[in-house]
This record gives structure tokens, C-alpha cells and sequence, in this order.
């Protein structure tokens, strides 16, 4: 897999790359990100897949590039199917991202599409629109360029090296239970990336729904009881025989269980069940009275 570092200290990832760099599609991540990079993995030159780890949700990016609108219909078909096979591979819960220049124009009338994109897009859709659309359909995704309104200098996405032409052809897509999470997406004109594209950014706050009360808490020993010497006493002599009928198991066994762990869960058995047995549970703790008996008869001797 292709993989590099840039001497200003970010890791770049890119895709198979061919003689002439046409198809090849990369991901930058900025210095100190790439601790968080769980996997990646170039899909085809036009596609890449980046798994990075969060706090409460896993991200997943797929960077890819779709042929041209004017490409014949078998080289669309194969594309898209490519992007169908990527999605497979992302974790069902990650917050999926497709960044990509997918040449597609999906206009800004969404009848029978609401669910898949806003009416805030530009221009009026063509065969790879379309296709975008409906492949966004099939997937439960949602595209997010066209969800926000903003001024047309700030939707659209290329234009051509005469500067008459301008399309919004570049697009950021989530999936659909992620929807809520964006804030806002818009084009940065002033980053100068020598391209014709310009910058497209989203702004992304996670929502999550809050966890309820945890129910399952563990269970504490009541170690309070080994102050005593009954109680100290009676620990010792049955942590003292279990360790000894641990150590009379033949040769066979132990050649069979002597691994580190195996080990280890024999020592952690054997001081559980001496806890369980000499010492029991520790009894749930209430909440300390911030009135004391005494101060409560003083109270009462007051008013009587």
C-alpha cells in the first residue's frame, strides 16, 4: 500500500497510481493524526477507504473520483459499483464520509428525493447527477452540499481554465443516521491548492444519545473484614490450600495450560472464590446524613 511522509509532517495516503496520475485520488492527514489511523486501504486507482478512531464513534473516509459525465456508461457502472463494494467494508455505527469529485451536477430540484438531498444545489441535474442521486438513495446516504443555503460563490466547486464556465460538481456525502451532525458545508475560494477545484469544507458536531443509568456495577469484596484476625485467618488457610491443590495438578495439565493467561485466570479464580467465601460482599453504601442523631435531639429538645 502507498503510504508517505511530507516533510512538514503530514501522512499522506494514496491510491494505486498509474504513469500518468489521472485517476489517482489521495487523503491528507495533518501532523500528529496519523496515531489515530486504525486501517486504510487504496479500493481501486479511483478510490480510497481511512478508518480513523474517536472518542464516542469511529470515522470512516472514502476519497474518491467518478469519470467524467461525457465517459461511456460501462465505465460509470464499474465506478459505481466499486464505490458499492467499498461500503461494505465500513463498520455499520462509523460516521461514514465520501469526499469526492464525482463530475456530477445534482441541480437543486429534489421531488421524490428530500431524503437524499437539499434544494439549495446549483445548475439543473445530468446523467451522473442522476446517478449519484439514486445511488445515494440505495445506500441510505445523504448529499450534504446542497442541504445549506449560501450564496453561489460559496456552492460552486469548479471552474474551467477559461473562467466562464462554473459547475458544483465536487460533493460531501454522509450516511443518513449522521444527518444531524452537520452544521454546515460550504466552498473556501480563498485556498489556493493550484487546481481548478476549490476547497469544499464541512463543519461536523457529534450528537449522541445519552446512555442511560449503568445498571450492571461491580461487585466489591468486603475487605474491611480482613482487620479482623478470624477473618485474616481463614483467608490465608483458603488461599493456602487452593494454591496447593493448584500445584498437585499432574505434569499433563500443566503442560496443557501453562500460558500466560491460563495462569492468570487461575490466580485471579483463586482469589475470588477465597474473597467469596471468607469475606462476602461489600453492602451497598448510602448516602452520608449531613444532620447527626445528636444534632436532630438537640433539634427536638428545643422545640419541645
Amino acid at each position: 500500500m502507498d503510504r508517505m511522509k511530507a516533510t512538514t509532517g503530514e501522512t499522506v495516503l494514496y491510491s494505486e497510481r498509474d504513469e500518468s496520475h489521472h485517476e489517482e485520488v489521495v487523503i491528507i492527514m495533518k501532523k500528529g493524526m496519523e496515531k489515530y489511523l486504525m486501517e486504510w486501504k487504496p479500493v481501486k486507482s479511483r478510490i480510497i477507504l481511512a478508518r480513523l478512531k474517536g472518542r464516542q464513534t469511529n470515522l470512516s473516509i472514502i476519497q474518491c473520483y467518478a469519470p467524467t459525465n461525457d465517459s461511456n456508461d460501462r465505465d460509470k457502472e464499474a465506478f459505481y459499483e466499486q464505490l458499492r463494494a467499498a461500503l461494505e467494508n465500513v463498520h455499520r455505527r462509523d460516521l461514514l464520509v465520501v469526499i469526492n469529485d464525482l463530475n456530477a451536477k445534482v441541480g437543486s430540484d429534489n421531488v421524490n428525493f428530500e431524503r437524499v438531498m437539499g434544494g439549495e444545489g446549483c445548475k439543473v441535474q445530468h446523467d451522473n447527477g442522476e446517478r449519484l442521486v439514486e445511488w445515494c438513495a440505495f445506500n441510505n446516504m445523504i448529499i450534504v452540499g446542497d442541504l445549506f443555503p449560501h450564496r453561489n460563490i460559496h456552492k460552486l466547486t469548479w471552474t474551467s481554465p477559461n473562467g466562464r464556465d462554473q459547475n458544483q460538481i465536487d460533493h460531501l456525502m454522509v450516511n443518513s443516521m449522521w444527518r444531524r451532525s452537520l452544521l454546515d458545508v460550504r466552498v473556501r475560494r480563498g485556498a489556493d491548492a493550484s487546481s481548478d477545484h476549490h476547497l469544499v469544507t464541512a463543519k461536523v458536531r457529534l450528537k449522541l444519545r445519552a446512555a442511560g443509568p449503568n445498571k450492571h456495577t461491580t461487585p466489591r469484596y468486603d475487605i474491611s473484614k480482613l482487620q479482623g484476625p478470624r477473618a485474616k485467618n481463614a483467608f490465608v488457610l483458603q488461599l493456602r490450600n487452593r494454591f496447593q491443590a493448584l500445584s498437585n495438578i499432574d505434569e499433563q495439565d500443566i503442560e496443557e495450560q501453562d500460558t500466560v493467561n491460563q495462569q492468570w485466570k487461575q490466580v485471579r479464580n483463586i482469589f475470588g472464590e477465597a474473597s467469596k467465601t471468607c469475606l462476602g460482599m461489600q453492602k451497598t453504601r448510602k448516602n452520608k446524613e449531613w444532620i447527626t442523631p445528636d444534632t436532630w435531639q438537640a433539634i427536638e429538645e428545643r422545640c419541645s
